[in-house]
């Protein structure tokens, strides 16, 4: 699986979990709901600015959110995360 597929997961895991609409994400983040979906879809790869603005708007920091997408991205690769 992509990683861009593999963020999509995770995202929307996260959003779902602190039940967060798209379009309540998009606002929160001044990113369109169309370009979020797109996101979760693993259409796109978000920009620096874009992950920032994500992550702040689910209150928490880039670096948490890009660990979680590399566990995941770790796991499907079937690597050790010891």
């Amino acid at each position: 699986m992509k990683s861009e597929a593999i963020f999509g997961q995770v995202l929307k895991n996260i959003r779902k979990e602190q039940k967060v609409s798209q379009e309540e994400l998009a606002f929160r983040s001044n990113l369109d709901r169309t370009y979020i979906s797109m996101l979760e879809r693993g259409i796109h790869q978000p920009t620096l600015n874009s992950l920032l603005a994500i992550a702040a708007a689910l209150d928490m920091k880039a670096a948490e959110l890009v660990g979680l997408v590399e566990e995941q991205v770790n796991l499907k690769n079937g690597e050790s995360l010891e």
